[in-house]
């Protein structure tokens, strides 16, 4: 599997640990700090740690897992542990986890003493195919995502395709929801290729593949000023869905469960506003339903959903902007889209 060059880094595929080594032999580092959370120090630590044992001069730093620790406060403890255990502007800091740590761990590293290297070990499909590639950091704020972060890029990203072993199907499911849009907004014979694949545990060529996607949009557009925009396709409805979920559902929804919601309903709004034929608008909907359990939205949710995604990132001049399909494979960013019309694209949804 060939490594993918990105943006001043390299994304390795093959013999990814052993090149990790020889990455922080290479570097010179003062000593490296590995950010790991409670499942992924269960199920993937160890690995890494027989790895790590012939590189030496390692600490460990553990947070708990899920989204209620990407915050700011999860921050301030990792920098006082950073300080504690005395890291200079030499350390290395390797972000062992899904796109909670490789978002929260990349931020922390890009601040702590005005940016110490870092890089990206993703230990979901996920964040493989999504968080830990393209230089975004962040942490949430008041329940608003992403608020908060830098564009800061890693120093290189290390795929391993043992660690998919590790997880139950909601989350293979959260991590195809990524790859199916990718082959959606950039590549109509990828999105048919997933479509008559085994997605029970995605092919390393698919994974590959979707990555590639990611990080020719972000090679062109680092910064998202164009045509980065394109991966926010599904993210504006979907990003609300996902919260309002985890603020009120006992078992709330994935991140790639939510943006699956978010694209059907982002696909409804492509066919009545950018002309996204109607027969692949079925399309898309029939190949979300079979994947993905219906979620059911009510009608009194739809103004909360509303104010959540008025506090989007991607908005401009108060207005909401959607990333919109005017073909399976073709895109078209800054559509503004009313609350009106963002509410009947739920209902779409909820018809179905």
């Amino acid at each position: 599997m060939d490594t993918i060059q990105s943006d001043g880094y390299q994304i390795f595929f093959e013999d990814s640990l052993t090149q990790l080594v020889n990455f922080i032999k290479e570097g010179k580092y003062s000593r490296s700090f590995v950010l790991t959370d409670e499942n992924t120090a269960v199920h993937c630590l160890p690995l890494l740690q027989q790895y790590l044992a012939e590189a030496d001069n390692f600490d460990i730093i553990e947070i708990n897992a899920g989204e209620e620790s990407k915050n700011l406060d999860f921050c301030i403890g990792v920098w006082k542990m950073l300080i504690d255990f005395g890291a200079d502007r030499k350390a290395l800091m390797i972000n062992l986890g899904g796109g909670v740590v490789t978002d929260l761990g990349g931020f922390v590293a890009s601040t702590y003493k005005r940016g110490i290297d870092f890089v990206q070990v993703p230990t979901t499909l996920l964040s493989q195919v999504d968080a830990s590639v393209g230089g975004k950091t962040g942490v949430d704020l008041d329940s608003i995502k992403n608020i908060i972060g830098t564009f800061t890029q890693p120093k290189a990203v290390f795929m391993v395709a043992d660690f998919f072993k590790t997880l139950p199907e909601r989350q293979i499911l959260s991590g195809l929801a990524e790859m199916l849009k990718h082959g959606l907004i950039c590549d109509a014979a990828y999105w048919d290729k997933l479509k008559t694949s085994d997605l029970s545990l995605p092919a390393i060529e698919l994974v590959h593949r979707s990555v590639e996607i990611k990080n020719e949009v972000v090679i062109e557009d680092p910064h998202e000023k164009g045509i980065r925009k394109a991966l926010n396709f599904g993210h504006t409805v979907g990003h609300a869905v996902e919260t309002y979920s985890m603020l009120n559902d006992s078992n709330p929804l994935t991140h790639g469960e939510a943006i699956a919601v978010g694209m059907v309903c982002e696909a409804w709004l492509s066919n009545k506003k950018v002309c996204l034929p109607d027969e692949q608008l079925a399309e898309i909907a029939e190949v979300f339903g079979k994947l993905y359990p219906k979620h059911s939205i009510a009608d009194d949710c739809y103004p909360a959903l509303f104010q959540l995604m008025q506090n989007d990132k991607k908005n401009q001049n108060g207005q909401i902007n959607c990333t919109l399909l005017t073909s399976i494979g073709q895109y078209s960013i800054d559509n503004i889209c009313t609350e009106q019309e963002l509410c009947d694209s739920l209902r779409y949804y909820t018809t179905l």
